[in-house]
């Protein structure tokens, strides 16, 4: 009996050998190409490696150089006899301009001059001027030793470390006092960072002590770099040795790979980690692999050929939408312009509300400014009777004093007016460097005639150094302007009524504005328009929702609290100028 013929077997027989082929040759490629990846990035790691080398070389002279060039002043400065003879006669009239010109000579040099119970008595920056130190490790090290002595201040944040050269000074044996020279090395930290690079410096005990990136301060480099566990970089001891002769000193920050390089800073066992990008090397294999895989593309290419008259065919139905496609984009780009158009005409109502919010503010406080100019134009009045009265006695003395005191009132009346001129004026919204410290200033210069009327105490607790933010200064003062009025508000009812102004500055500038009223009621539409608790034509409920619109402009916050033993607490949260300008650069 004949078998019966199976029609179709061999075809089919043919698909799996085909199908297998196929899979096969894929995983071949794959295989290829990660070995030529590894080989690849070995190799062209090695000349990356030469040039971070010599790199981290000369950043860790510059750090060497920076501590050497200050280490000098100290001892020159404990023999001056001027700061000599200031301290033993306690007259300090010239000692802070004698630090200053040598501040001048030396390159703006910080330095300054305690006495022996760790006041500061004589500094380049005045600011400073006895503020007492007595507990500070630089100023007990320098009374104990005999010699100059280098310390290292700083806290557990992420703010700068201090350094410190400081050597006592002394009038044959007697210690009469200490001088010390701040160690300015963060501009070395923003050179690096303006190169774009990725530097870290560290010390015994410390961790790391300078860095291009101030987040890695306080940290140690097994913490900022970690070593590569998988990927082109994470390849076995003996594959990598027998390739290169070393290990590579691979490691990832934020999941980039990079190449460190670490040298001895020769000063007090401090180290320079310098980490090289890896992007060359990268740019380097992709390039070889994709010439590699351009000679396959193009042998598939001629395979490929027969199927260009199948989807030349199907060409002419993608044109038609295509067509299609070209139509509904044209009625979208309609569509997205008109959108634009209303964006725009809203952004210009939210000015002239804005504006009008000014302008309402102002209006309540027109009262209170018309009471403060009546007084000295009432003095005035009285000055120049008297005035014409003296020069027809020939008094031409007393008149002219007279003149004088009128044109004090008169200034004094510009001055009030001023702030409000200023606050009034549209805002060009162009934003700029401002230290919070000199708009609270502003804005209670410009208050100063509603709380001269009220008994209300104002507290202030603002830092010594500049807290600098980028922003408008006039729509900054616009947010603290609202909310110094809403305290003044907020406390009419109070007995001993007080307002409190906190300015701090930690990972972002932080400035609190607190009453003893009442407190919050209604958290929900605290921050809505038009919502208001106060009586019809005391207030239009805008000053808080503009407030809180501007501060999110400015990539900040506007929050309000209860406090836990009555009144309530907003605070106005902004990012740091230095912060803004870390983070356009990485």
């Amino acid at each position: 009996m004949t078998s019966p013929v199976i029609l179709g077997a061999k075809p089919q027989k043919s698909s799996t050998l085909l199908r297998v082929g196929a899979v096969g040759a894929v995983i071949g490629l794959v295989v290829l190409f990660y070995l030529l990846n590894q080989v690849l990035t070995s190799r062209y790691s090695d000349r990356v490696r030469v040039d971070s080398e010599l790199t981290a070389a000369s950043f860790a002279g510059d750090v060497k150089a920076v501590l050497q060039r200050h280490a000098v002043l100290p001892p020159l400065l404990s023999r001056d006899p001027v700061l000599i003879s200031s301290l033993m006669t306690r007259d300090f009239a010239n000692s802070s301009q004698r630090l200053i010109s040598y501040s001048q000579e030396l390159g703006e040099v910080a330095i300054a001059l305690y006495d022996l119970s760790g006041r500061v008595v004589a500094s380049t920056d005045r600011r400073r001027l006895g503020a007492s130190f007595s507990d500070a490790p630089f100023f007990t090290s320098a009374l104990r030793e005999n010699a100059t002595v280098f310390a290292i201040t700083g806290g557990t944040d992420q703010g700068p470390f201090g350094f410190h050269y400081t050597r006592r000074l002394t009038d044959g044996a007697l210690t009469i006092g200490v001088v010390e020279v701040r160690v300015d090395l963060q501009a070395l930290e923003e050179s690096w960072r303006s190169r774009n690079a990725r530097v870290a410096v560290t010390a015994p005990s410390h961790g790391i002590l300078l860095a291009s990136n101030p987040y890695w301060r306080h940290q140690t480099l097994d913490t900022v770099a970690q070593e590569p566990q998988d990927g082109p970089f994470a390849v076995p001891s003996s594959w990598s040795e027998r390739v290169t002769g070393t290990r590579p000193a691979y490691v990832y920050i934020n999941e980039k790979p990079y190449l460190s390089s670490t040298v001895a800073v020769d000063f007090r066992g401090w180290t320079l980690a310098y980490f090289n990008s890896l992007q060359t090397v990268q740019t380097q294999v992709a390039a070889v692999l994709a010439l590699i895989m351009m000679a396959l593309a193009m042998v598939t290419a001629i395979g490929l050929y027969a199927m260009a008259k199948q989807i030349q065919r199907r060409s002419t139905l993608i044109e038609a939408e295509s067509e299609k496609l070209r139509t509904l984009n044209r009625r979208l780009s309609t569509e997205i312009a008109e959108r634009e158009r209303v964006e725009r005409t809203l952004q210009n109502t939210e000015q002239s509300l804005e504006q009008a919010s000014k302008l309402a503010a102002l209006g309540q406080m027109s009262a209170a400014v018309s009471h403060e100019l009546n007084q000295p134009l009432a003095a005035m009045r009285t000055y120049l009777a008297g005035a014409k009265l003296l020069v027809k006695r020939r008094c031409l003395d007393e008149a002219d004093s007279s003149f004088g005191r009128i044109d004090d009132l008169i200034e004094r009346m510009g001055s009030i007016t001023k702030q409000l001129k200023s606050y009034a004026r549209k805002s060009d919204g162009t934003p700029q460097a401002v230290d919070l410290r000199d708009a609270v200033e502003g804005s209670l210069s410009m208050m100063t005639p509603q709380l001269s009327q009220s008994t209300v105490e104002v507290r202030k607790i603002l830092p010594d150094e500049p807290v600098m933010v980028v922003a408008d200064p006039v729509r900054l003062d616009q947010i603290i302007v609202n909310l110094l009025r809403n305290g003044l508000d907020a406390v009419t009812e109070t007995q001993t009524p007080v307002i409190t102004i906190l300015l701090a500055a930690g990972t972002a500038a932080s400035l609190s504005v607190r009453d003893n009223g009442t407190g919050i009621s209604d958290f929900d539409n605290l921050f809505e328009p038009f919502y208001t608790t106060k009586k019809p034509g005391d207030g239009v409920g805008l000053g808080l929702a503009i407030s809180a619109g501007i501060a999110t402009e400015m990539g900040g916050r506007l929050t309000a609290r209860n406090a836990a033993d009555g009144g309530a607490i907003f605070e106005l949260q902004i990012p740091l100028a230095s912060s803004q300008s870390k983070t356009a650069a990485e």
